[in-house]
């Protein structure tokens, strides 16, 4: 019996459609086409050039064109992965691997048209370590949380489809995850990453998305912090002449002048209430009613009118405990009841 051997270092020249050429991101594993070195694509160059890892912390920058992705169909039948299971502690092989490259980068969030009015939200693992993750969409301090789970290496799952139309109402997301595997490592940071897109940027972001090799507006959640740190030296005179100097004193700046009426539903100051308690909502309330109040006295305007709703009135007897006794008070009494009921409070400001 004769068995076929095939040369991987020719397939490079034979299998030519097993690659994707000019089309590469982080995490992608690469093959150097003039030789059988291999190597994890680590940062993406200006003037065509990539950086690869080509051995354990070791990295060289290359061209594009001087490198092919390696394709997960020959991944599999010439270098199959093993699948991760969860084993006993005293199961885990603690050899370190010496000849080992991991892709340690390469977590993306892709957004895939589905047609003009829609796109298809995605996350993607193009590393080789599990990645358990959530992923939370709000505005500070409220966020509801949009999916949790774990990211397997090289794949990729769906969270939602988005309406470009609501573009300004997306709120930020907040993107936090680990790295794992089932061996001894060194232990990467931590991702914690938020996203508030600009129109402007995120339509003119556009790339193949790794894993789906779909077009998208494609952002990068690992990457390093491309700012370098500024390196300055330090001047003891200096400092010590800056302690003595006389600083002239910032101006005053006057707040800006309030409407005459505010409203303070808890619907017109927040789109987040459906997640605050009743006292996270009587706090914002009130801190907006003195901030707008301090602002009229200091505007010398004569008299605001605050919106509270009867309800329970308990935002109205809040109010009406910080106006009585106030210096800058003259009287205080409810405003317009044709309009407004007991729902409204008008100051007089001496």
């Amino acid at each position: 019996m004769i068995l076929f051997t095939p040369n991987l270092a020719n397939i490079s020249l034979i299998s030519l459609s097993n690659y994707t050429y000019n089309i590469m991101n982080i995490g992608d594993r690469v093959r150097l086409m003039r030789g059988r070195e291999e190597g994890i694509v680590t940062k993406i160059l200006a003037n065509g050039l990539l950086e690869i890892e080509i051995e354990d912390g070791f990295t060289i920058p290359v061209k594009t064109s001087d490198v092919v992705v390696i394709s997960e169909m020959e991944q599999k039948v010439f270098n199959p992965t093993p699948v991760a299971r969860f084993e006993p502690q005293q199961n885990i092989d603690r050899r370190l691997p010496t000849n080992e490259i991991l892709a340690n980068r390469g977590v993306y969030m892709a957004f895939i048209p589905v047609n003009d009015r829609e796109l298809s939200q995605h996350l993607i693992n193009n590393t080789d370590w599990d990645i358990p993750f959530m992923l939370s969409v709000g505005s500070d301090p409220h966020h509801k949380g949009l999916a949790a789970g774990v990211l397997k290496p090289k794949t990729s799952i769906k969270v939602q489809n988005v309406l470009v139309k609501d573009f300004e109402d997306w709120g930020t997301f907040v993107f936090q995850a680990f790295y794992f595997r089932l061996a001894f490592m060194k232990l990467p940071d931590p991702i914690i990453k938020r996203l508030k897109f600009r129109v402007n940027t995120f339509f003119k972001n556009k790339s193949k998305a790794p894993i789906l090799n779909q077009d998208s507006h494609l952002f990068q959640l690992d990457a390093e912090d491309s700012i370098n740190p500024v390196s300055f030296k330090i001047e003891p005179e200096k400092i010590i002449e800056q302690m003595f100097e006389k600083q002239a004193p910032e101006p005053m700046k006057l707040p800006s002048k309030p409407s005459l009426s505010i409203d303070l539903h808890i619907e017109e100051l927040t789109k987040d209430s459906w997640a605050m308690t009743n006292a996270e909502m009587l706090k914002l309330q009130m801190s907006t009613f003195e901030r707008q109040f301090e602002a009229a006295i200091a505007n010398g305007m004569d008299e605001i009118t605050f919106i509270h709703g009867v309800g329970n009135g308990v935002l109205r007897d809040s109010i009406h405990k910080r106006l009585a006794g106030n210096k800058n008070v003259q009287y205080f009494e409810d405003a317009q009841k044709e309009k407004f009921g007991y729902g409204a409070t008008k100051v007089k400001i001496k």
